[in-house]
């Protein structure tokens, strides 16, 4: 009889609660092997409130070699370790535990822990992949400040790289360490490490603070003369972020690693970025300017997670477009002060209309914040990361440029250092414009494609134009769900295609400056909006810019458009 195979959990947004523990520091040493790695954590282990339930670590496919607590070596009745999980007792608030295990990083097929890329070694632990390093508490909310020293033989693994910055070298025979220190606390998602014989190019950035700051990019050194285009890249997105959000980087060294054998392609880690090479290499000789534009906003998009996903994370991964679907607005920011805006605008409104649309409407859609998951590795979609980009972008119309950047830098300072909720995020933009957005947050929770149906009416006696517009969200059943808070930038034009400004009516009493375009913000299922100071029928030009991800019916002709 077959053995009857583990099925898997569906996993509640509903059901999160804050771990029992918390780790706040942990040192690491590695010895660095291809076939055999033996891994030491020393945790700093505080027990979260007043209980007596026991510490659950994660761990998979780890031979452990022992366990100590406060110095005293645990017996095996004195701890339980199964295929995912390591479980013990702790009788003090404040526990000291030092775990020893092996790994083999050349028989990692999956690319997902530690795993060896040809003769170099590498990492790659978002979003699960640190418990396959090391048991740990080896989710986005556990906080910690990371100490770690790598050695290993100097001549198969001449670079040791790490997350932060290298504060101590040296050598033993023909062996050789470096420790890396990064002060900032960071879940273990972003944890890096890569080791292997790397060339690298280098750069200097000076912040606006006046801290100097190391730029490199390793690479094989054939691959060397192609990665000059990737380091200015860098340093325009410094430039860039600095000068749009007044954010600065925080440590002394910033390295980017290009890679052959990657699952991502990209990976954020704290001050060591892993990049496939196809988002690094370029010359002129073989890459086009599409590849040139994809290394320049992928570095870009890495780059702003250090704030965005790094510096203010992720509280569980429900949370996941609180920092992608972020970085992909303000990365699609940077590419558009570099390249046309309209273009780059074009381009982006194509790739949900012809691809994100598809997503909401098939059988895999789900919400930009999805309430449960099997597998979080199958919510790496374009709904979290493209939808939940356009969301983003729908706050900044609705509370415009100036106050949307201020709500961001609320938001990076009230949270830095913490792990947070899309409702963290959206809240930091209503406290900062004083703005009701409790209707917008159903972005975060509707699935499917809003559907819009607009039609318009003139009152040649007044000279008013009344554009009336309802909306429509079924969800998978077929059922209405709650109308969303849409921003819907609208102009008009006559018949001859010129721009007519016009008064939007507010109220009974009110009006809007006279204007050329309007942003008109839908709430209800039905609505309408009257514009004055018209002499003529005119032709509305709907949704510019494509202000929101919706698809519209109207009763323009061919012609009218």
């Amino acid at each position: 009889m077959a053995a009857k195979q583990k099925r898997a959990q569906r996993i509640y947004l509903k059901d999160y609660k804050a771990a029992d523990f918390r780790i706040p520091a942990i040192a690491l040493e590695l010895d660095l092997e291809q076939e055999k790695t033996r891994v030491r954590s020393r945790l700093n282990v505080k027990r979260s409130g007043d209980h007596d339930r026991p510490l659950v670590l994660h761990g998979e496919k780890l031979d452990l070699i022992s366990i100590k607590v406060n110095g005293q070596v645990l017996e095996k009745r004195q701890y339980q370790c199964d295929d995912s999980t390591l479980t013990l007792s702790l009788n003090e608030p404040d526990t000291t535990l030092e775990i020893e295990t092996e790994i083999n990083p050349a028989a990692n097929s999956e690319l997902n822990g530690l795993y060896a890329s040809a003769d170099t070694l590498c990492t790659q632990c978002e979003p699960e992949g640190f418990r396959r390093i090391t048991y740990f508490l080896d989710r986005p909310d556990n906080l910690s400040v990371y100490r770690v020293t790598l050695r290993a033989l100097k001549a198969q693994y001449p670079v040791l790289l790490a997350n932060g910055n290298q504060v101590e070298a040296g050598e033993d025979g023909p062996y050789h360490f470096a420790v890396w220190d990064d002060p900032h606390p960071k879940p273990s998602y972003l944890f890096a490490v890569v080791a292997g014989p790397l060339e690298h190019i280098e750069d200097h950035f000076t912040t606006a603070s006046g801290r100097d700051v190391t730029l490199r990019i390793y690479a094989r050194a054939r691959d060397i003369p192609q990665c000059d285009f990737a380091l200015g890249a860098l340093r325009d997105s410094m430039i860039w972020e600095e000068k749009v959000y007044g954010c600065e980087y925080d440590l002394n060294q910033y390295n980017i690693v290009a890679v052959e054998d990657f699952n991502m392609g990209a990976m954020e880690n704290k001050g060591l970025n892993v990049f496939n090479t196809r988002y690094v290499l370029a010359q002129p000789a073989t890459a086009t300017d599409q590849d040139y534009r994809a290394v320049r906003d992928v570095i870009g998009h890495e780059y702003l997670h250090n704030w965005s996903g790094n510096r203010v994370t992720l509280r569980d991964w429900f949370q996941l477009s609180l920092k992608e679907g972020f970085t992909v607005f303000r990365e699609q920011q940077f590419s558009a002060d570099h390249d046309s805006a309209g273009v780059k605008r074009i381009e982006d409104a194509n790739l949900v209309r012809t691809q994100q649309f598809r997503e909401d409407a098939g059988p895999m859609a789900h919400p930009v914040r999805p309430d449960s998951f099997v597998e979080i590795n199958n919510f790496y979609t374009l709904t979290v990361y493209i939808k939940g980009a356009e969301v983003v972008r729908m706050l900044s119309l609705l509370v415009g440029s100036e106050g949307f950047l201020e709500g961001c830098r609320h938001y990076f300072a009230q949270h830095d250092g913490e792990a947070v909720t899309t409702d963290h995020f959206v809240r930091a933009i209503e406290t900062a414009c004083d703005i009701d957005l409790t209707q917008f947050r159903r972005w975060y929770e509707q699935a499917g494609t809003p559907q819009l149906q607009v039609s318009g009416s003139f009152d040649a006696t007044t000279g008013e134009y009344q554009l009336r517009m309802g909306q429509d969200n079924p969800d998978a059943l077929g059922e209405r769900q709650p109308p969303l808070q849409i921003p819907i930038v609208v102009a008009l034009f006559d018949t001859d295609g010129h721009p007519v400004e016009t008064e939007l009516q507010a109220g009974l009493q009110t009006k809007s400056p006279k204007q050329h375009e309007h942003t008109l913000v839908l709430m209800d299922a039905v609505q309408e909006f009257v514009f004055t100071g018209l002499t003529s029928q005119p032709i509305p030009s709907l949704l510019r810019g494509f202000s929101a991800p919706v698809m519209v019916q109207t009763e323009l002709t061919g012609r009218d458009l």
